[in-house]
Formats: C-alpha cells, sequence, structure tokens
C-alpha cells in the first residue's frame, strides 16, 4: 500500500455532557482547566490514547495494526518482536552496528504497529529499536467557552467486608462538567509518511477512529461524550499550499443561544460555519458528521 500524497490538517469538535472528559491527577482528578480563562483543557496524550483504542477494537486480528503503547504493555518486549522476527540478536541500549540492520528493526516496528507509523514512538530503551517521528500530531483541546465544573457526592450501598456490614455506608465523590464543546486541531505530514509508510488505508482509519472513538469509550465517569463535527482540509502538493493557522482561522465556532464566554449547556448552542469560499488555491475541504 502507497503512502500518502498530500499533507492535510483537521478540526475536530466534539463535546461531553455530565462528565469528567480527561481528569488531573495532580488536582484531585478535576477537569483539566485553563486557570486564566476557565476553559476545559484535554491533552494530546488522552485524545491518542482513545485513538489508540478504537484501532485496536476494529483490527483485532488484522496484521499491521497492533498497537505499540497499550495498558500493561512492556516496551522491551515490543522491541523483542522485531529483532526475533529477523533473526538479529539485540545489543543492551544499541541499534544494530550495521545500518542495514537497524533500519530493519525500526522498519519492522513501523510495519508492525499502527500507533507507531502514525505517532510516532522512542524506542531507545534496553532493546533499542530506534526513533521514529510520526507523520500524525494532535494538539490539546480545549472548550469554546469557560467550563463550571461540579462536585457531586455518591453513596456506596455494598461493603467490603462483613464486618462492616451494620455501618454506614461509603460516601465518595466524583467530578463532572454538566457541558463544554471542545475543539482540537492535528496534523497530517505527507512527507514524514514516506519515512513510517502511513498509508491512505491508515489515514481513512484515522478519520473513522475520530469520528466513532467515543462510542466504544463509554464509561461512568464520562458521562456523554460525542464527536460533533470533522473537518479535514487537503492540500494539493505534499508540502502544503498554505499556512494551517490559515486554514483553521476558516472554521469559526459561534454562540446562537446564551452569552458568549459563559457555559454553553448544549451542542445546539453554537453554529459552525467553515468560509470554504476563502481557502487558500490547492487547499479543498471535507466535513464529516
Amino acid at each position: 500500500m502507497s503512502t500518502i500524497a498530500n499533507r492535510y490538517e483537521f478540526v475536530l469538535l466534539f463535546d461531553v455532557t455530565n462528565g469528567n472528559p480527561n481528569g488531573d491527577p495532580d488536582a484531585g482528578n478535576l477537569p483539566r482547566l485553563d486557570p486564566e480563562t476557565n476553559q476545559g483543557l484535554i491533552t494530546d496524550v488522552c485524545l491518542k490514547r482513545k485513538i489508540r483504542n478504537y484501532v485496536a477494537l476494529e483490527k483485532e486480528h488484522d496484521a499491521g495494526y497492533a498497537v505499540y503503547m497499550q495498558e500493561k504493555s512492556v516496551l522491551n518486549n515490543q522491541h523483542k518482536k522485531a529483532y526475533e522476527a529477523l533473526d538479529i540478536k539485540p545489543e543492551s541500549k544499541k541499534l544494530p552496528k550495521e545500518a542495514e540492520k537497524a533500519r530493519q528493526v525500526t522498519e519492522w516496528m513501523c510495519n508492525n504497529f499502527f500507533d507507531v507509523r502514525t505517532f510516532g514512538a522512542v524506542m531507545t530503551t534496553e532493546v533499542n529499536s530506534g526513533q521514529v517521528r510520526g507523520p500524525v500530531q494532535v494538539a490539546f483541546a480545549s472548550s469554546i467557552d469557560p467550563v463550571i465544573p461540579m462536585e457531586v457526592s455518591i453513596t456506596r450501598m455494598a461493603v467490603t467486608n462483613e464486618k462492616d456490614l451494620e455501618k454506614e455506608r461509603t460516601m465518595g465523590r466524583k467530578h463532572i462538567i454538566p457541558y463544554g464543546l471542545y475543539r482540537v486541531h492535528g496534523y497530517v505530514s505527507a512527507k514524514l509518511a514516506e519515512r513510517t509508510g502511513f498509508s491512505e488505508d491508515d489515514l481513512a482509519l484515522l478519520w473513522r477512529s475520530l469520528i466513532n472513538m467515543f462510542e466504544h469509550d463509554r464509561s461512568a465517569a464520562r458521562g456523554e461524550m460525542s464527536t460533533r463535527k470533522l473537518v479535514v482540509f487537503k492540500h494539493d502538493h505534499p508540502m502544503g499550499n498554505a499556512p494551517a493557522h490559515v486554514l483553521f482561522d476558516s472554521v469559526q465556532v459561534k454562540r446562537v443561544e446564551g452569552t458568549e464566554n459563559t457555559p454553553a449547556r448544549h451542542y445546539n448552542d453554537y453554529q459552525v460555519h467553515i468560509a470554504s469560499e476563502a481557502l487558500p488555491s490547492g487547499v479543498t475541504v471535507e466535513e464529516h458528521l
């Protein structure tokens, strides 16, 4: 499968209702906030985790779509798979001395792990498989308007030990955001895709992941999360036909219900407009959802 021939940028809009989309462990698992604006924040790592989880579900038994960075995986063991497949003996913390063998080890990791050829990886551990710069990069997501986290008390009716049967029930707390619409920007480099083997099929899988990743990530803690719109900009030239920020500025999200810069309550409180008529030459736009 040939690698992608075009550069892309994308804007993803998604929302959360009565949930905690990305708790901050340094703040008692409160939803992440920009302290100056009270806009909600979600890390790139959180979003890439959801993409990986979707790919693992859809491509569970397909060769070439294993997930490198997964829960409880031992990275050195992941690296050993490349050496074993190529019948090369690993040296502690070093790539093979022969340049061709070193290239083959890193290439094997790209060919067999979707997230390595997509996001890249630093694989210079004790079993060294090299370093890869991925063609797909995702920024932090931030909410369009400020959000106000709520702390909700909950009660556990069961007890752990029989001796505690007559004691008061356990009380706990959880943090939620009543509503927040989040926006995130992403980038896909055709030139870096050439180095990792990121293909057109991989790109289609990435779009499906962004659209459906919340559909298979349900939990009581995260409430209701949904992808609302995916806007994809495609460049004719692999190096690009326009700066990314110009394209991002063409996607405007405005409040149509309620007061701007105050908490919203529903996606219908917003209107999304794409100034497609003003796009630079050589760039086309696709809307998903």
